[in-house]
């Protein structure tokens, strides 16, 4: 974690437009996708990087994929990187006193996500004590009763009607004092369920979901809220629709693909499913290769996803059956399957290391869209801090926006 200061204030805005300008100006760099393209545009400008991340390892660039700024690559890679941190450099939210609560309430949590939960409360600094918590996209509720474990009244949203059973009876069981309502947080009637009583939270919520309680919860007139916000992409509309009246000042358009870059970062896959997005993807590769000459058109063809019982297929039969799954001309049994299986792997290794300075840029779009949203809550009447709540390391999506009027 930096030593640096969360951000508030006059800083939100200056932060935005370097992000805004840094972002801009290396489209080239960002937007191209290694695994649908077998060379990049950038490559004829900058030669020299080119060739050296593609004789790089799949292992070197694994070694290398969460702290991609560490990389000792040509230039312009260590000046782009530089730039990179300074912009990504975002400080720890001060750390308040919270109660120990009893075991009972980490039943049916999974050790990572309680530590999340826990790191989520005790960072939540407002001026004012809550009253009644409500508890956004809240699953069985385990987030909210933590919050209201003092007495402090509660109000569970959830669209599943079984986590919406099994948190009602966790909080019988517990004692806390709360509502679980189903509710389709979409929903044209979702902003019933708001009122200016309420201290919303939401701990990853998704896309569209997040961004739906922001609107609804400054609309309800909440005097206080934090969100830590998850999944970018997860939107209804093909482009990303700025917030922020700055936002959508900016020349920055994000398609819904581009929005997948800053959750491209993995930090919790176990080796065992690792090895098999490998095995996955080297197979996808290697399949591009061959539909490019079966059919002979030089570029992408996306593939449906698979079950995970496909790479269990002999190489030469996945071929064949994504061949007739795309209605693609029967590969010559004569091929070499063995040397198309291996291009894949090789092509893997490059992608993965042709990603590398699309990376540098992982972070700096996500405080972008952060940045979009304290904006869009400055401009309601809210005094808005950005400020990471835990390590990286316990998960990627790390930043909580706490806002208060």
């Amino acid at each position: 974690m930096t030593s640096s200061a969360p951000l508030h204030g006059p800083l939100l805005r200056e932060r935005f437009a370097a992000l805004d300008d840094f972002l801009l100006k290396h489209q080239e760099l960002w937007r191209p996708v290694p695994f649908t393209a077998l060379r990049l545009p950038w490559e004829d400008q900058h030669p020299q990087l080119a060739a050296w991340l593609r004789g790089r390892t799949l292992a070197e660039a694994d070694a290398i994929h969460n702290h991609p700024e560490l990389l000792p690559a040509p230039a312009p890679y260590p000046q782009l990187a530089e730039r990179s941190a300074s912009l990504s450099d975002i400080g720890e939210l001060p750390a308040a006193q919270v109660d120990r609560v009893p075991n009972g309430f980490t039943v049916d949590v999974p050790g990572r996500k309680w530590q999340q939960i826990e790191a989520f409360a005790s960072r939540l600094g407002f001026l004012q004590a809550p009253r009644h918590w409500l508890d956004w996209c809240s699953g069985k509720g385990h987030l909210g009763r933590r919050l209201a474990h003092d007495g402090g009244a509660l109000t569970c949203i959830e669209l599943d009607p079984q986590l919406v059973a099994s948190g009602l009876l966790l909080s019988q069981r517990l004692g806390i004092d709360a509502e679980h309502c189903e509710q389709d947080a979409l929903a044209a009637n979702a902003a019933q369920q708001l009122d200016a009583r309420h201290t919303p939270v939401a701990l990853h919520a998704c896309g569209d979901l997040h961004v739906r309680l922001l609107q609804l919860a400054s609309a309800a007139g909440c005097r206080q809220l934090a969100v830590a916000p998850c999944c970018y992409n997860r939107i209804d509309t093909p482009d990303y629709e700025p917030l922020s009246q700055t936002a959508r000042a900016s020349a920055l358009k994000l398609s819904k693909a581009d929005l997948r870059l800053p959750i491209s970062e993995t930090v919790t896959a176990g080796s065992r499913v690792r090895r098999q997005r490998d095995r996955s993807m080297a197979r996808r590769l290697a399949f591009d290769l061959l539909q490019r000459e079966l059919r002979g058109e030089d570029h992408y063809l996306p593939s449906p996803s698979l079950p995970t019982s496909w790479l269990d297929k002999p190489f030469a039969h996945y071929c064949r059956d994504l061949c007739e799954l795309k209605q693609l001309p029967a590969p010559d049994d004569t091929r070499d399957w063995d040397k198309l299986e291996g291009a894949g792997w090789q092509r893997l290794a490059e992608v993965r290391n042709l990603e590398l300075p699309r990376s540098l840029f992982r972070r700096p779009m996500e405080l972008w869209l952060l940045l979009d949203r304290a904006l869009f809550l400055e401009e309601q009447g809210y005094q808005v801090t950005l400020g990471s709540f835990c390590q990286a390391q316990l998960t990627p999506r790390n930043i909580l926006l706490l806002a208060e009027r």
